[in-house]
């Protein structure tokens, strides 16, 4: 390796550690904004992560499993029902740019809140409805959301999402992340023979 190219980068490195504000390494830059999660249970993840990606203000969004008692949980473990967890997306949003309530209308607009323990095609305790909040204002905003949302949903059928504390969130394998882009042609036959479009529009009077 050239000596001036190794003289160079030592001196580089003690530019660094002299210069101000560079001490420690924790503390967050200037002006950068606090990002917040939000974790939704809307069945098949799949099908969850599209509506919110395509949001203003939400940095990313992941397939996993959450609200069950198995850690470090596989695909197939949650699929056969017995881990407790549900299929979920968790959501990493700049409050600055979008708000809770905001993420609350999509998620409402984009499951079915009328079936325990299911979600259109979809059968058992994986595939049902949740809110996972994260404190106190989360939970106050759901609970908020859900009180109007009875009094002016197009429907006549009970709500019967859950509305519970968030626990630790395992991130689903990497073939399941963003599928819909992976594999479009199987997402929308999936989506479609699953019958969510049909039923989304029976609720809410819209696709998802």
């Amino acid at each position: 390796m050239d000596i001036r190219y190794v003289l160079g980068l030592f001196l580089v490195g003690l530019l660094f550690a002299a210069a101000p504000g560079t001490g420690n390494a924790a503390e967050p830059a200037a002006g950068v904004r606090k990002l917040e999660k939000a974790t939704f249970a809307g069945g098949c993840f799949w099908c969850m992560e599209h509506p919110f990606d395509e949001l203003e203000g939400v940095v990313s969004v992941s397939s996993g499993y959450t609200g069950g008692h198995k850690k470090n949980p596989t695909y197939e473990e949650v699929s056969a029902g017995g881990t407790g967890h549900a299929e979920s997306v968790e959501i990493l949003y700049d409050p600055a740019k979008i708000g809770y309530k905001k993420l609350l209308d999509v998620f409402w607009s984009n499951v079915d809140p009328t079936t325990p323990n299911r979600q259109f095609c979809d059968v058992g305790t994986q595939y049902r409805t949740a809110i996972f909040y994260h404190g106190a204002e989360q939970k106050r905003l759901a609970e908020e959301s859900e009180k109007a949302l009875e009094k002016t949903k197009p429907f006549r059928e009970k709500i019967v999402t859950e509305i519970v504390p968030a626990s630790e969130f395992y991130p689903a394998e990497e073939y399941h992340q963003k599928y819909y882009r992976k594999n479009p042609v199987r997402y929308k036959f999936y989506r479609y023979n699953c019958g969510r479009d049909r039923r989304l529009q029976e609720l809410w009077g819209k696709k998802g």
